[in-house]
């Protein structure tokens, strides 16, 4: 039997198209790979907490864009991860690389002013190509044709801020290297370039958030929940990063820690987010995620405030202002907040579903108003329908059928054979107007 039509073209596209494809994903993700790896384990790193972020971050771009291309390689939101990967492990590397030289002195090691020119730049197109991963956002296209002179304005904003590559003087952060590349004299024009890129990076910073909100509040079904999880993504890093800044700001350094680590894996959320939309998979969990960060979320907060105020009332009552509260006020402020850790719970369950959640909080109203009824209806008849109609509107299946079979007792007094099947009883048409298949 012949094969059907097309189906060598098909063949031809997955087997000779697909897999150079695949392999160049895998290739391009082993050089970031490494060069994050080598950037993590050369001597006398530098730069804080942020060359770390960098290069986790690169690594997360990186994988999850080689899985989104190698499963999908039309789609653009892949390949432009896999370069966003690419480019900030470069950069990370260049960096690290730039400062073992320094460590080393500039001569001990080849190409130290070189490196660090390359990281000196290179962070400014990795952001400009996150923005076109934004604006493909989530099928690869441009939301419509409008877009088009936005794709390109930000392209030429891309090339301007490169140009901060030729500016001359020395690196910041990484001086005394001067820039091999500055060109004399031309400073105050790199300068306008720098600032144009700015301005434009902002706008369209501004126009894609407009364009996000607008598109949730429009967008059903699947692309719905495509947008909500790099929403998601992107409401955690806003959080992560407001609190973060309120720690520093007070001058708490524990929570100021956990809030960096938690920032950290917020950023490194957002490639994640993109890649469950792109591919969706485990797509419509977001609902049941949203959920419990809000719930959790404000539990911790709430038990917090809670804990925090107990031991500063009850430290200042009876310990003295300015000294160290009491072990049993602690103890006692600990106690108070796992008695309270159920009922609140519960309480912000109950909040969040009404406000976020409302087809559960309906269902739990029609079950709860069902058993007080099954509470005082006696006739089977009666409660047969209600039943049919609570099931319908809980858990909305396509079609619905009750049956009854009396109690072996009745069945033997009535001369009935225990072993006959009951009739079933009708169930009507479905509340919702849906059909039964």
């Amino acid at each position: 039997m012949a094969p059907p039509y097309g189906w060598e073209v098909r063949q031809t596209m997955l087997g000779v198209r697909a897999r150079p494809a695949a392999w160049l994903a895998c290739g391009l993700w082993l050089v970031s790979v490494g060069l994050a790896v080598a950037s993590a384990l050369l001597p006398g790193r530098g730069g804080g907490g942020l060359g770390t972020m960098l290069a986790l971050w690169a690594v997360t771009n990186a994988t999850v864009g080689a899985i989104v291309a190698i499963r999908r390689p039309a789609h653009r939101i892949g390949w432009l991860l896999v370069a966003i990967g690419l480019l900030l492990a470069v950069d990370s590397f260049a960096e690290q690389y730039a400062r073992y030289g320094l460590l080393a002195g500039l001569d001990a090691i080849p190409a130290v002013p070189t490196m660090a020119w390359v990281s000196f730049w290179l962070d400014a197109p990795a952001l400009f190509l996150l923005l076109f991963v934004i604006v493909l956002f989530p099928n690869g296209q441009l939301p419509s044709r409008r877009w088009r002179p936005v794709a390109w304005l930000l392209a030429l904003a891309a090339a301007a801020g490169a140009g901060v590559a030729f500016r001359p003087g020395e690196l910041p952060e990484l001086a005394p290297i001067r820039n091999p590349f500055g060109v004399q004299g031309a400073t105050m024009a790199l300068e306008l370039l720098e600032t144009g890129s700015l301005v434009v990076f902002a706008g369209v910073v501004v126009a894609l958030a407009v364009s996000l909100l607008r598109r949730l509040q429009r967008a059903q079904g699947r692309e719905r929940s495509q947008l909500q999880w790099f929403t998601y993504a992107v409401g955690l890093v806003g959080v992560s990063l407001a609190v973060h800044l309120a720690a520093v700001v007070v001058g708490l350094p524990l929570v100021e820690s956990a809030t960096l680590v938690a920032l950290l894996v917020a950023i490194l959320g957002i490639p994640v987010a993109i890649g469950i939309a792109v591919l969706r998979y485990r797509l419509y969990d977001i609902d049941w995620l949203i959920n419990r960060t809000l719930v959790y979320g404000l539990l911790t907060a709430l038990l917090g405030l809670v804990y925090a105020t107990a031991v500063l009332v009850l430290g200042q009552v009876f310990g003295g202002i300015g000294t160290k509260p009491p072990s049993w006020a602690v103890a006692g402020a600990t106690l108070t907040v796992a008695a309270l850790f159920q009922p609140a719970r519960s309480r912000i369950q109950a909040v969040v579903d009404r406000r976020f959640n409302r087809r559960r909080y309906n269902a739990a109203k029609t079950i709860e108003a069902f058993s007080a009824r099954l509470r005082e209806q006696l006739d089977l008849d009666t409660l047969s329908g209600e039943l049919l109609a609570v099931v319908d509107q809980t858990m909305q299946p396509n079609t619905a059928s009750l049956w009854l079979r009396l109690p072996t007792s009745a069945s033997q007094d009535l001369g009935a054979p225990v072993a006959q099947r009951p009739e079933p009883r009708p169930t009507g048409p479905s509340q919702s107007g849906r059909k039964g298949l």
